[in-house]
């Protein structure tokens, strides 16, 4: 899996808890806004039939590939594709130019192994889910030799040592498909899914401040769109980060946009993920689901990103300061059926 800001990852022990408390039947568990499929995957392990959902191209990937795609049906076929793949001469293209030249993502000698690695995917007359299962070999392979701190807003100044290993991708995590059913990854917008999709549970993980995903991850946005989009700025961010802007990144937008996901999801519980770094307020939210019936609120404390550490840093490298905290809240809201039989659990410890 890739490095992710906001991974649920230390979470997913109380999130799978919190959907279960739904009842003993695993149903249709809806993941509306998938990210790295953290979430999804460990529903569909659990025995829910997953439905994944995300607006970007990358996300939409990674959900293909590690919770829509049974290793039944395909593990065998993308493995003789990876073989190859890793056997590919390098072969510099956009990549290395963008992210080895004009900026220092990834070592130039990934750079050409990347490239190579697109063309053969491109190159390739096959059904889009064993594409999608591909690209997110690429994604995470990609991921394991940059050099950042787990964002793409910046690059290191001085390289990381990850990024001086050669590029080698590998079978992305798949999970045998459940006995609820095959599992499906669908890219709308947030509303629109909302609006047409139905389950018995529905988990939230909305962006909740005004860091954006697309900008944070947009080289990964690159790989899974398979173009050569124009760039700006120093971290050589795709021209389209511009003008695709999420109100759930606005802290005016951010309220009307989830009341309105609320209003239209079709689940008997809601588990909603959200911290104390959040543009809504506990308040703001346990009233948005009060509609939805009890409330049980989970809470955790857990250490802040990882850049955070690094403290803030003048264009020349140079540290000027400090961040003011090091840790967060963590919160877990559960609305409707499953509220109750939590309400009596103690928090999550940390």
């Amino acid at each position: 899996m890739v490095k992710y800001l906001g991974s649920k990852r230390r979470l997913l022990g109380a999130i799978v808890e919190a959907c279960a408390a739904d009842g003993a039947r695993r149903g249709t568990a809806i993941d509306l806004f998938s990210g790295t499929a953290r979430v999804g995957m460990a529903l569909k392990a659990a025995g829910w039939r997953v439905i994944s959902n995300d607006h970007t191209a990358f996300a939409h990937v990674l959900a293909t590939a590690h919770v829509q795609a049974d290793p039944e049906r395909l593990a065998e076929r993308a493995t003789a594709h990876i073989d190859a793949i890793n056997r590919l001469d390098p072969a510099p293209g956009y990549i290395t130019r963008t992210y080895c030249e004009q900026s220092r993502f990834f070592h130039p000698d990934n750079g050409p192994r990347i490239d190579a690695a697109r063309a053969y995917i491109a190159s390739l007359d096959t059904d889009d889910e064993l594409r999608a299962v591909l690209l997110a070999s690429l994604i995470e392979a990609a991921d394991r030799v940059d050099s950042t701190t787990g964002v793409q807003m910046a690059y290191l100044k001085q390289w990381a040592p990850r990024a001086a290993r050669p590029l080698s991708l590998r079978l992305p995590e798949m999970i045998a498909r459940p006995a609820a059913g095959a599992c499906r990854a669908v890219r709308m917008d947030a509303l629109d899914a909302a609006s047409v999709l139905s389950g018995d549970v529905a988990y939230l993980d909305p962006p909740y401040n005004q860091h954006s995903y697309l900008s944070n991850y947009h080289i990964w946005e690159t790989l899974a769109s398979g173009d050569e989009p124009e760039v700006f700025g120093i971290a050589c961010k795709r021209v389209d980060c511009r003008t695709r802007k999420s109100p759930f990144n606005s802290k005016r937008a951010i309220g009307d946009a989830l009341r309105a996901v609320l209003d239209r999801l079709d689940a008997g519980t809601i588990v909603l993920s959200f911290n104390d770094e959040g543009h809504l307020t506990r308040d703001q939210l346990e009233d948005m689901l009060a509609a939805r019936g009890p409330i049980a609120v989970l809470e955790r404390e857990q250490d802040r990103y990882v850049g955070c550490k690094i403290g803030i840093h003048n264009p020349s490298g140079r540290r000027v300061g400090s961040v003011g905290r090091l840790r967060n809240t963590e919160l877990i809201f559960v609305a409707g059926r499953a509220a109750a039989r939590l309400r009596d659990l103690e928090p999550v410890a940390a």
